[in-house]
């Protein structure tokens, strides 16, 4: 029979935190990290970051708390007590069959690398109902598809209470999408936490077989046409990471798309996406157009038999220009940051 440390150690080894913030996150995870003193179950973060970012401002942070032994994640580690790994920039942090770390150079993900999604996605397939999900302050909703995930594994779903997160889109997103399990501030995740790792587990459950497939899909990192094909059906949009077919992901009843190559979208993610591409093909429309203009007044000024018609043309360009600059001053870009429960525009 086990004493009861064998037993709080089997809990340990069949635990993991899974964490995902965006803007706001360095803040987020100072308060949340000082408050898990002695914390024993393992704990990932991923924290998006620009690719060029080193990210040593959050591990130097967080390693003054004296809580946690903060590190980069590396590919093959074996998770450890009391440890927290944060993904490095430019990689997808994942956990693999084997519940070791896994960094990939996968697509992106609701536009990032890291992204929340295919972490929170690999640790539900890992560990099952022994995975702790969090999703802190930033904009947008990535995290959200892999609560769905966790939730659907038999996870527990926290997110950092809206109304005291910097920024409340990220956490608000999930919490109305998803059947979050607790809402609370920041303190009250660390004390929450510090009782959650000693809770008995519940049943594991089956995974999911398009949680699955996502999963191995982020793993991968090569075109997986027939993956995709058996998790939705193509949609009438192109992809804006690589200008492949997307595919409408028909398990879930939001709005989220997936092209063979690996990237993702929600719904939310992908217009935003749209909006960046079509704001800078109009940047570059006017800077055509005015340079066709300047040419054509050029050519006007020579007082030759064509003078008349490129002076007609250029006026007519200058319409236009007139048009393309009203639409870059009056668009409204807008902030697709909140969304509505069981909506993803």
């Amino acid at each position: 029979m086990k004493n009861s440390g064998e037993i709080f150690e089997s809990k340990i080894k069949n635990q993991v935190v899974v964490i995902g913030t965006s803007a706001g996150g360095l803040s987020a995870l100072k308060i949340l990290v000082s408050h898990l003193n002695d914390f024993p179950i393992p704990m990932l973060v991923v924290r998006h970051i620009s690719p060029d970012a080193t990210g040593d401002v959050v591990l130097k942070e967080l390693n003054k708390l004296n809580t946690l032994k903060c590190e980069f994640a590396k590919t093959g580690a074996s998770l450890k007590s009391g440890h927290l790994y944060l993904a490095p920039a430019d990689h997808h942090l994942l956990i693999g069959d084997d519940r070791k770390l896994l960094l990939t150079k996968g697509a992106h993900e609701n536009r990032f690398r890291p992204a929340i999604d295919p972490l929170f996605r690999s640790a539900a397939v890992a560990f099952g109902s022994g995975v702790i999900g969090i999703v802190l302050t930033g904009y947008l909703d990535d995290g959200t598809s892999g609560m769905k995930a966790i939730k659907s594994c038999g996870g527990v779903c926290i997110v950092q209470d809206p109304k005291e997160a910097e920024y409340p889109a990220m956490p608000k997103n999930a919490a109305n999408n998803v059947d979050v399990d607790y809402c609370l501030p920041l303190k009250e995740i660390g004390e929450l936490l510090q009782s959650l790792s000693s809770r008995k587990l519940p049943k594991q459950k089956a995974i999911p077989k398009d949680v699955l497939i996502e999963a191995k899909i982020a793993e991968r990192v090569l075109s997986d046409l027939s993956s995709v094909n058996k998790i939705g059906e193509q949609a009438p949009f192109n992809c804006p990471g690589c200008g492949g077919v997307l595919w409408k992901v028909e398990k879930d009843k939001d709005l989220r798309f997936r092209c063979h190559t690996g990237h993702a979208y929600t719904a939310a993610s992908l217009l935003t996406e749209q909006t960046e591409k079509m704001e800078e093909t109009m940047w570059t429309a006017l800077r055509m157009f005015e340079e066709h203009k300047n040419l054509l007044t050029e050519m006007s000024s020579q007082g030759n038999g064509g003078s008349k018609s490129a002076k007609e043309r250029a006026e007519s360009t200058q319409v236009h220009i007139d048009r393309i600059r009203t639409i870059l001053q009056t668009t409204n870009y807008g902030d697709e940051d909140e969304l509505p429960a069981g909506s993803s525009i």
